[in-house]
């Protein structure tokens, strides 16, 4: 039998990083997928992106930071190491592009597998807090909660995580509070540009994450406010009230720089987007690279300046749905 799943990559708007220390994040899908599909085989095989390798003794299956950790860690959290299978990824999303692509592919991994067990699907929140489990434990990645939930749910999300500024056990862990905004929000007239960069969003975290836990003032104050603009952010984004949105987008980036979790090139490409037209330009991610997203009324003359600044591509956030079972 083979299995096809796929999930989609996000975008943050409002609110990141602080879905990691119980704040609120407005953030969106994008039309980019990491898809996973599982076969029958005679021993186990994990291809990604052209490139295979079999693991056959216990020690493959420990974590050799290369590209084929996402699948030893999720084979090694639903114990599948006896039981030979192939598994395939083929991903849309930029890599390690501070949109969830990483994340993305182990969701699809997780929904693909159960559904090849014959396994009954996860209530959304709980496959949210699984992968999550996966991603912090079996990969060993720093991580909030942002792209677990984005890559289950799809959609344009306004996230509450208020109780989940510590990690839980699973069988303890407070559920986020996830209102849908894409029956509100038609059509977001922002764009994403890469710098090609790429990054780690667990090494960017961590050191700001050490900072929050030992009470460092800048950070606990600046993340309670980019937690406020979220909220905040809620009603003029439902209205289309762009400027006010673009206001709190900038001020976030600017907390968010002040804490030195942005970096040169996404600096330089932000200043490229502010340019070009754009009202608004802020890190779509954790930062250190990846991408940036700009608020821009005139689309083709903000990414005429990303592009000529050297953006290595322009996607376009629009909400679309989470992971499903393609075939």
């Amino acid at each position: 039998m083979l299995v096809v799943a796929s999930a989609p990559g996000r975008a943050g708007i409002i609110g990141n990083p602080t879905d990691g220390y119980g704040g609120t994040v407005i953030s969106c899908s994008l039309a980019e997928r990491a898809t996973v599909s599982v076969a029958p085989s005679a021993e186990t095989r994990i291809t990604i992106g052209g490139e295979s390798t079999v693991l056959r003794e216990r020690t493959e299956f420990e974590l050799k930071q290369d590209r084929f950790d996402c699948a030893r860690a999720v084979l090694n959290f639903l114990h599948l190491r006896d039981q030979p299978l192939s598994i395939e990824v083929a991903t849309t999303i930029p890599i390690q592009a501070g949109l969830a692509g990483s994340t993305a592919i182990l969701t699809a991994m997780v929904v693909a597998l159960r559904h090849w067990l014959g396994l009954p699907p996860l209530e959304k929140h709980l496959l949210a807090e699984t992968v999550r489990v996966i991603e912090l434990h079996y990969l060993e990645i720093q991580c909030g909660y942002q792209d677990q939930y984005m890559t289950v749910f799809g959609g344009l999300n306004v996230m509450d995580f208020r109780d989940k500024e510590f990690y839980r056990e699973l069988k303890h862990e407070i559920f986020a509070r996830v209102e849908n905004l894409d029956g509100s929000v038609a059509e977001l007239p922002m764009l994403l540009a890469h710098t090609g960069q790429r990054r780690v969003s667990g090494h960017v975290l961590r050191p700001i994450r050490e900072r929050w836990e030992q009470g460092d003032r800048a950070v606990r104050e600046g993340y309670h406010r980019i937690a406020e603009l979220a909220r905040l952010g809620v009603r003029p984004l439902i209205e289309r009230d762009w400027e006010t949105v673009a206001r709190y987008m900038n001020e976030n980036h600017r907390i968010q720089q002040s804490l030195g979790a942005s970096g040169e090139v996404n600096d330089r490409m932000i200043e490229a987007a502010l340019n070009g037209g754009a009202l608004a330009a802020k890190l779509a991610g954790a930062g250190g690279g990846g991408t940036i997203l700009a608020l821009c009324l005139d689309p083709d003359r903000t990414a005429t300046a990303l592009t000529a600044a050297g953006a290595s591509c322009i996607l376009h956030p629009a909400p679309s749905p989470g992971v499903r079972i393609e075939s």
